[in-house]
């Protein structure tokens, strides 16, 4: 297959204005397109690359599409109908980088196969730092030579790629990955929260709790500890964003027969929390819910 020079880029937010400057600096020949002509000004005035006037423009002779939009909705809009697809050649690709049902992923697959136009869902694990520096871990799904092809596009925004099976997985491994990480929050923080109630000290808490569960806990290093016993909640990780990749895994688990009734309460109690405080939030905010409820402040 022919390596991918001209790349397409939907979507430069705080995410997707670095990613795409990555690929600049990797030599690919970049066309960026957003609804905020004053973002794509400023991605052109700092990395490079060029600023499309439409979505068809974006996917004229693109090799391959890459999108990082909110949702599966968003990107169907952008692709199909008067989309890139209407432009994209056979062979061309779509590759999905935002967190998306993978159900919709394998519907969009669906109907782009007809035309030739493969589709590659390559979500990320990381935040805006990570994003910046080109250290995001990337779960692909879709056909394994397909995904050979864009590994090096890949690789030039992340430190690994992960090929998670067929279109769709790596979606499903996004979500699945923030639920337990969503899981392991909650957890710390209700336990702390009672813990304080009873009358341990939060610090002393979070020390304790890291050589006890496991050696590393990734919500107690990396989110209680530097953010909510600070105050700080500065992950860059909105709360909503959040509760929106557990919906995912949950609604996952129900178009597939699979029990998973602490996953549903999970989401159950992030969607309240998004409901109670906001959805643009840091995600370590949710600690506040368990404040309130408790009447104790961590």
């Amino acid at each position: 297959m022919a390596a991918i020079r001209k790349v397409g880029f939907i979507g430069i937010g705080n995410m997707g204005n670095p990613m795409a400057g990555h690929l600049v600096r990797a030599g690919y020949d970049v066309t960026i397109f957003d609804i905020r002509p004053e973002a794509m000004q400023a991605f052109v005035a700092h990395h490079g690359g060029r600023a499309a006037a439409s979505l068809a423009e974006v996917g004229e002779g693109a090799d391959a599409v890459i999108t990082m939009l909110p949702d599966g909705k968003v990107v169907r809009k952008a692709v199909l109908g008067d989309g890139v697809a209407a432009v994209l050649a056979r062979g061309a690709l779509v590759i999905d980088m935002g967190s998306c049902d993978p159900i919709d992923t394998r519907s969009l697959d669906a109907e782009l196969a007809p035309r030739g136009i493969g589709v590659i869902d390559a979500p990320v694990m990381g935040g805006v730092v990570f994003a910046k520096d080109a250290t995001l871990d990337i779960m692909a799904g879709g056909d394994a030579e397909l995904v050979e092809r864009v590994r090096p596009v890949l690789k030039a925004m992340g430190r690994s790629v992960t090929h998670c099976g067929a279109v769709g997985a790596g979606h499903a491994m996004k979500s699945l990955a923030n639920y337990v990480n969503a899981c392991a929050l909650i957890n710390a923080i209700e336990a702390m929260t009672i813990g304080k109630r009873f009358g341990l000290d939060a610090k002393l808490m979070a020390d304790a709790l890291i050589p006890l569960c496991a050696g590393r806990n990734h919500p107690l290093e990396k989110k209680v500890i530097p953010h909510i016993l600070t105050r700080k909640y500065g992950t860059g990780m909105a709360m909503g964003f959040i509760a929106k990749d557990v919906k995912i895994a949950m609604d996952t688990a129900k178009s597939i027969g699979a029990f998973a009734p602490l996953g549903e309460r999970v989401s159950e109690l992030w969607s309240a929390a998004v409901d109670k405080l906001g959805y643009d939030l840091d995600q370590t905010q949710i600690a506040r819910y368990w404040e309130e409820a408790t009447g104790v402040r961590l």
